[in-house]
């Protein structure tokens, strides 16, 4: 059954993808700011509209989370019962420079932890999925095949960091812990997505972020064998806290 599930989100996803997709070539996309500040333009609006529709039709019992819903105060009261998490575009700063990495976040909370999750780059047709139980895999133009995190190479590890929060003394204090052979600066859900195909051993935030942000990028993280705990070794990262927001977190490869 959840197999069946997994395979309808990631065709949301693509769906959701092709809606951006025009407004990401578009040369005068219209943005404006959110009472947080944070920017948004009519490509997000548009892809959550239409991936609210679908999750309505394949699930109408359970609720959804999604961003922009949330930015205008339609807040499901979730509990600890089931419930999606939508980001319909993470990386809207990517999206509007014109940076290929954003991507469309779609994840099923059960239990207050993200046991199936997609996460699709439109821009590159690179679709990450996974779920609880049943491992983690990526489908682009080479076809379908499963992933897997990696052991830390004994030549040093490759950490994943945001291109927006990648700077400052906590992170260098991380850094400074460990044999680091590269550091890789990538936007959205996408550096999950990089520690889940081994191409990446850690990713550790240093700064805001919300339930939607993350959620699907750890689902596939989890079914690909990692994990993702609070900062200082803290316990593992859960869902459907007070106002969807996260602590600092690391997200870890096979630590």
């Amino acid at each position: 059954m959840r197999r069946n599930l997994l395979e309808a989100v990631c065709r949301i996803a693509r769906e959701a993808g092709e809606i951006v997709m025009p407004w990401f070539y578009a040369a005068d996309l219209e943005t404006r700011r959110k009472a947080d500040r944070s920017q948004v333009t009519v490509a997000d609006e548009a892809a959550e509209h239409a991936i609210l529709d679908r999750l309505a039709a394949l699930t109408p019992d359970i609720p959804v989370v999604a961003e922009e819903s949330v930015a205008a105060g339609c807040v499901p009261d979730v509990g600890d019962d089931p419930f999606w998490l939508v980001d319909p575009l993470d990386g809207t700063r990517e999206f509007i420079r014109k940076i290929p990495e954003f991507t469309v976040n779609i994840a099923l909370i059960e239990q207050r932890r993200p046991v199936l999750g997609a996460v699709y780059l439109p821009a590159s047709d690179e679709l990450y999925a996974g779920q609880e139980g049943g491992g983690a895999f990526l489908e682009d133009g080479c076809g379908r095949r499963i992933i897997r995190t990696r052991r830390f190479p004994v030549s040093g590890i490759t950490v994943a960091v945001s291109r927006t929060y990648g700077a400052g003394v906590d992170l260098n204090r991380f850094l400074a812990r460990y044999d680091v052979a590269e550091q890789i600066d990538a936007g959205s859900s996408l550096k999950f997505c990089l520690v889940a195909r081994g191409a990446a051993d850690v990713y550790p935030r240093y700064g805001g972020s919300n339930e939607w942000d993350t959620a699907a990028g750890h689902a596939v993280l989890a079914a690909a064998g990692g994990s993702v705990c609070e900062i200082n070794d803290g316990p593992e990262l859960l869902y459907g806290k007070t106002g969807f927001s996260n602590p600092w977190f690391i997200a870890w490869g096979r630590p």
